[in-house]
């Protein structure tokens, strides 16, 4: 049972020192109030051997990774939990030619194992949720420099290209001493950024923001603040958006130094990768360790991620 002497990957692996260790885990996590069927909520369900139950409804057989990133993979649990950890409690994350030197596999698989944890950063049961209080709101673009590219990317004017290579804009909500929401969305124009500002944040919050055109209509719904950015002005009292922008730096100091180069279809991804980081950064390691466990139900096959 993992407990809090757990503080490290070496303690991590003592306490999941094979795959029983790490099904046993997962039931109770998962299961703890009973085993639910993932093909009828409703049905009755029967153990087997080997880990195994049946659906009495179906007929069909399942084990706890049924429908889990862990579904249909030959990678032991063990490693997938150390790939947990590792993810989790990095602060700028770990890349995946780290993470295949670590766990001794190839980079590809490590990617995939990445990229299907990632899925599950999303799952946030906070997220219908408004923001409240005081709120920071700015976007930001994620993508490198034309002159920064390979010489032979450089010359290439395919629309392929110049798609893969857009800068993607991303827009963050953060809510003071609270949770941040971020999204990679469009474009910054009006409706883009306010349909998402609506859903998140709660009509009697008081929003703080630069002076982008797109935000002038803010002031119809919400207590409305700006800081002067093209003036010199940062900060004004408690006006500023010095919380959104410390959260941008970590994000493109994570993307531009661990990860180089992301592409806009998986940005998202990424994006977040470091809100769940964020959102849990006064919780220990073990806890953000289950938590990351328990939003494991998002089942991303290759062919999803390598496909357009």
């Amino acid at each position: 049972m993992f407990n809090e002497e757990v503080k490290s990957i070496l303690d991590l692996i003592k306490a999941f020192p094979d795959e029983q260790s790490c099904i046993d885990h997962l039931e109770l996590l998962r299961w703890n109030d009973g085993v639910i069927s993932p093909f009828d909520a409703s049905s009755k369900v029967y153990k087997c051997k080997n880990n195994k139950y049946r659906c009495k409804n179906t007929g069909k057989y399942f084990n706890v990774k049924t429908d889990t990133i862990f579904d249909n993979t030959k990678m032991p649990l063990q490693k997938w939990f150390m790939a947990i950890w590792l993810v989790t409690s990095h602060k700028k994350g770990i890349s995946s030619l780290q993470l295949g030197r670590d766990l001794g596999i190839t980079q590809k698989s490590a990617w995939f194992m990445l990229q299907r944890i990632r899925s599950c950063f999303g799952v946030d049961k906070n997220d219908d949720q408004q923001l409240h209080g005081e709120i920071e709101i700015d976007e930001t673009y994620i993508g490198g420099k034309s002159k920064n590219r390979h010489a032979s990317i450089r010359k290439d004017e395919s629309p392929e290209i110049k798609e893969r290579f857009k800068k993607s804009a991303v827009l963050g909500m953060v809510q003071r001493e609270g949770d941040i929401r971020a999204k990679h969305i469009a474009d910054t124009k009006k409706y883009s950024l306010l349909l998402p500002i609506l859903k998140n944040i709660e009509k009697q919050a008081t929003i703080y923001s630069d002076q982008l055109r797109a935000y002038d209509s803010l002031e119809l719904i919400y207590n409305h603040e700006t800081v002067k950015h093209h003036q010199g002005e940062y900060v004004r009292g408690r006006v500023h958006t010095n919380t959104i922008e410390s959260f941008w730096a970590l994000l493109k100091r994570g993307i531009y130094g661990i990860y180089h180069f992301t592409s806009r279809k998986h940005l998202h991804y990424y994006v977040d990768e470091f809100v769940f980081r964020y959102n849990t950064r006064k919780q220990s390691e073990i806890d953000r360790f289950n938590l990351l466990l328990q939003n494991i139900k998002n089942k991303l096959t290759y062919k999803q991620l390598t496909h357009a």
